[in-house]
């Protein structure tokens, strides 16, 4: 069950004159709270302003939005020491068509979702993948952004289904690895590390933001990459990020399997000792 709140009121119900449901005209954010707090919260807010900036819509100031959050946290029945948290800013209402008013006054809903972690054997053995056939649209002005328009991740992650599946990496129309469904991949070769460019398609992933951070912080190489589909067989090591389970090997992906490799394992246990420990072997 999700809790959802509007204006500090718990409130279930959305207008189908809202423009996120005529046009998915809005942006969202799914948090990880942890012992009653968000997790990576500044990076969420940074990526929401981006995106408010780029859709033209007003944003309500930093410290209104976690009042709110910690309003809804405190009224759900959801347990506040592990659960998420999903905020929803679309441009609110208007009059029929595409077009809309600039600096629109903005719709926002806050969710408080029940959340269970992967299983340990999860981080300690790795999971398995596919490459979707689903490919990303690329060359959108809102590219790198969470917008409410996820067809795409949902045709993509529609074709896991049955086929026991932890993730599906995804490709732009060239045949270039850009991300998985819900989660953005790093590669590891000789050492080095690597993850695909965002610059036409993709989202970029707070724990993304936060791993790479890390990995700087620590003198560990690494760069944006065009990763092809026939470069996957000679990838080392490959891991993959979301803002919920932070970082997760891949052992397979269709017929190739990686060890789970001593490059990954030092990189969860320093992404580990930075505020996900749930990445802790």
């Amino acid at each position: 069950m999700t809790d959802w709140f509007i204006n500090g009121e718990r409130n279930g119900m959305i207008s189908i004159d809202d423009r996120a449901v005529q046009y998915g005209d809005g942006l969202f954010e799914t948090i990880a709270i942890r012992h009653g707090k968000p997790r990576l919260w500044q990076y969420h807010l940074d990526r929401l302003a981006r995106g408010c900036e780029c859709l033209d819509i007003a944003l309500p100031g930093a410290e209104q939005l976690h009042q709110s959050l910690q309003d809804a946290l405190a009224q759900s029945s959801a347990a506040s020491d592990y659960c998420l948290a999903k905020i929803i800013v679309s441009s609110g209402f208007g009059k029929r068509g595409y077009g809309r008013t600039r600096s629109a006054e903005p719709s926002i809903w806050l969710g408080v979702f029940a959340s269970t972690p992967p299983p340990a054997s999860s981080y300690r053995d790795g999971v398995d993948t596919k490459v979707c056939d689903t490919r990303l649209a690329t060359g959108s002005a809102t590219a790198g952004l969470k917008t409410l328009n996820r067809l795409d991740q949902v045709l993509a992650r529609s074709e896991l289904t049955g086929q026991n599946l932890f993730e599906g990496l995804t490709m732009d129309a060239s045949g270039s690895i850009i991300c998985g469904t819900m989660s953005n991949v790093f590669f590891v070769s000789k050492n080095h590390v690597s993850t695909p460019t965002l610059s036409n398609c993709g989202v970029e992933g707070v724990m993304r933001r936060h791993v790479i951070a890390t990995l700087e912080n620590h003198d560990i190489d690494v760069s944006d990459a065009v990763v092809e589909l026939d470069d996957l067989a000679a990838v080392d090591e490959i891991f993959i990020t979301n803002s919920q389970f932070g970082v997760l090997p891949v052992r397979r992906c269709g017929e190739t399997v990686w060890p789970v490799g001593e490059t990954t394992r030092n990189i969860m246990t320093l992404v580990a000792a930075k505020g996900v420990p749930e990445c802790q072997l």
